[in-house]
């Protein structure tokens, strides 16, 4: 079985068990998490799409890591020889996803 997930304005393609990378939530390594907009339902049956979300349909998780992701450079380089250098890293959440019900 598999679900379609909405979490940081982002959709992902989750099934049981999936190590999934996402925007940083809040919370402690360890915890469990609810994921409540679940857009789509697949398996064995026919898919079950929402409208906009597939109602009473949940996929539960466990926080695995907090971290920041590498870094991003922006590089920029004029003809006079005026260089500027910045980057940025992300913070996410790492979710190992352990049951899928709806």
């Amino acid at each position: 079985m598999y679900a379609v997930i909405r979490t940081g304005g982002k959709q992902y393609r989750v099934s049981e068990g999936d190590v999934v990378r996402i925007e940083l939530i809040k919370g402690d390594v360890g915890a469990e998490v609810k994921f409540d907009q679940v857009l789509m339902l697949g398996g064995n049956d026919a898919p079950k799409v929402g409208r906009p979300t597939v109602s009473g349909a949940k996929v539960v998780g466990k926080i695995l890591r907090q971290d920041k992701a590498r870094r991003v450079l922006h590089f920029r380089k004029e003809k006079e020889g005026w260089t500027r250098r910045r980057g940025h890293r992300q913070n996410f959440t790492e979710v190992k996803v352990t049951s899928i019900s709806g």
